[in-house]
């Protein structure tokens, strides 16, 4: 079997280029604390309806109460959606 031939030039290696530092700052602080916000609000009102046995948030809702507490959940999905 022939040999084969060695390799009498170095291979490329390209010069290390200068990078910066890329900014990732969005401007999008708020998404994150008013999505949790939302989460915690709505798993409060929950809560406090089963716990005051329909009494509290609003008496008058009666079993609304847990569609209230379900759409401030449903609103922190829709702001976690903004979230970069």
């Amino acid at each position: 079997m022939p040999k084969s031939r060695i390799r009498k030039k170095a291979d490329f290696t390209p010069p290390p280029s200068k990078t910066t530092a890329i900014k990732l700052r969005t401007g999008r602080g708020w998404v994150a604390p008013l999505m949790l916000a939302f989460f915690l609000l709505g798993l409060a009102w929950i809560v406090l309806f089963y716990v005051t046995q329909g009494s509290l948030p609003i008496a008058a809702l009666n079993n609304w109460n847990i569609v209230v507490g379900f759409g401030f959940i449903a609103g922190g999905f829709v702001v976690s959606t903004q979230w970069k």
